[in-house]
């Protein structure tokens, strides 16, 4: 499928089109139709059912894809690299000693430290040992991941532009610090489509009651793709999806023939305006009346035996918690949801870091250790991409008052630790490096774009040619930056 046939997205219709509309699908169409010559074909994607959907590239991946599914474990606030993954002793060496200019070089600071009269260098109130085959080291805050960290791929040179949560969240999400683009989510069901028809291929899971940066639904919404590719958020309780359930006094029956007259009328206005959003509107309302009899089988913990609920830690009992949400995660996996999305907040540590990370370490430690553990015990982590990370790192200088026992730090754009299991990444790679500061990438950078360049190469994707034609211009999810990073790739 190539680039310019997103803006064909509907048949020609007979009535009621416009010069503007005729211009923008006839004229562009044959552009389409010689680019397709050029670019030639694509290979097919293995094992597709006849009638599945294949997304706006018919199942002809770019290249052989080594991920069918992503799962993203999204640590919204900024996890301090220094307490988990990035082990930098000169800064317990050099406790509250000042931030070296030469270091620094003049970058900028946010207005919650950029004012203090001392920048005061602050170790690790957590010790780090070395596990695994290479000798990865690791914080004691994360006993569970360390035993794992053999499947991991350990990315220590991340960085971003942005120093702000809401417009850093929004660029891991969605490829622009500025809302109103497609979600990653978004940008995989459109050029993939779906494994399942009775369940969303986008799925969205957030812990609730934790308080911290705000999340904004935009941040898994379709942006100008069609509404049909945005993320459906799944909750704990009698009602996961709202608004699915029929109200009182409606069966399921009437329900259908209720259906079956707006999708009529639905039809009919299509074919008069050639407006794809009807089609999206009718595709959306039968994907609701499917699940209302597939979402609660998949919610419904009660059929997984003692021995996972042990795996996931005592929180998986729990609706609504993150290790609740990681095995429902898996769960959605097994059924080929194709992107799972979890959101944990609670990491933005500006002051008593140590006792925060303590409570959000245990929270989330063992659950993404086990899911990752419980995906290669199934078979399914060899396909599976599980991403962990946040939106930036934060400083190696304390924000505030440094004390013996207790200090906080503030963001850092310029380097972070995310890490990848499965899916075709490397497994037991620590990849980058930062300064002995911790406060500069000196090998190995990975750009926001070029995280997401790699993300759909391993979905079998090239970033250049997952295009919508929007506003005049064509849009991807990398905008005109990214690289695929090869030394992540096995």
């Amino acid at each position: 499928m190539n680039r310019t046939e997103a803006i064909c997205t509907g048949p020609l219709p007979a009535a009621g089109l416009s010069r503007r509309m005729f211009l923008n699908r006839f004229g562009l169409g044959l552009g389409g139709i010689a680019l397709s010559g050029m670019l030639g074909p694509a290979p097919a994607l293995a094992g597709t059912p006849p009638g599945a959907d294949l997304g706006i590239l018919g199942g002809r991946l770019h290249h052989p894809a080594r991920a069918k599914r992503v799962i993203y474990l999204f640590m919204a606030g900024g996890p301090s690299q220094l307490e988990t993954f990035d082990y930098k002793p000169l800064l317990n060496e050099r406790q509250g000693q000042e931030l070296p200019e030469s270091v620094r070089m003049g970058q900028r600071l946010t207005g919650m430290s950029g004012n203090q009269a001392s920048l005061p260098l602050a170790g690790s109130a957590f010790k780090f040992n070395q596990h695994g085959a290479n000798g990865t080291w690791v914080s004691e805050l994360l006993p569970h991941t360390a035993k794992v960290v053999d499947d991991l791929c350990l990315v220590r040179s991340m960085y971003t532009e942005a120093i702000n949560h809401d417009p850093a969240i929004t660029f891991l999400q969605t490829g622009a610090q500025i809302s109103g683009r497609p979600s990653i989510g978004a940008w995989v069901h459109y050029g993939l489509g779906s494994d399942n028809e009775d369940l969303p291929a986008f799925v969205v899971l957030v812990t609730p009651g934790k308080v911290d940066q705000p999340l904004y639904s935009r941040l898994w919404g379709s942006g100008f793709l069609p509404s049909r590719h945005q993320g459906v958020q799944f909750r704990s309780g009698t009602n996961p999806v709202l608004y699915l359930n029929n109200p009182p006094g409606v069966t399921p029956a009437s329900r259908r023939q209720l259906l079956d007259r707006i999708r009529e009328l639905n039809e009919h206005a299509a074919a008069r305006t050639g407006d794809s959003g009807i089609d999206a509107r009718i595709a959306q309302y039968e994907m609701a009346y499917r699940m209302q009899t597939s979402v609660p089988g998949v919610m419904d913990l009660s059929g997984e035996p003692e021995s996972t609920f042990e795996h996931y830690g005592p929180d998986s009992r729990k609706p609504g918690t993150f290790a609740s949400n990681c095995l429902l995660a898996r769960r959605l996996a097994e059924r080929g949801v194709k992107f799972i999305q979890l959101y944990h907040q609670g990491w933005d540590h500006h002051g008593s870091l140590p006792n925060g990370m303590k409570v959000q370490c245990r929270e989330t430690d063992q659950p993404a250790a086990a899911l990752v553990s419980d995906l290669k015990q199934r078979g399914l982590l060899e396909d599976t991409l599980v991403i962990w990370g946040g939106e930036f790192g934060r400083t190696n200088y304390s924000q505030g008052k440094l004390q013996p026992d207790n200090y906080g730090r503030d963001h850092h754009p310029r380097c972070f630790t995310a890490w990848m299991a499965g899916g075709g990444v490397r497994a037991g790679c620590v990849h980058g490096s930062t300064d002995e500061f911790g406060y500069n990438v000196v090998d190995g950078g990975v750009h926001v774009h070029d995280f997401h360049a790699t993300l759909l190469h391993l979905l079998g994707v090239d970033h250049e040619r997952l295009t919508y034609f929007f506003q005049g211009r064509y849009f991807r999810l990398t905008d005109v930056h990214g690289r695929v990073v090869k030394a992540l790739v096995a």
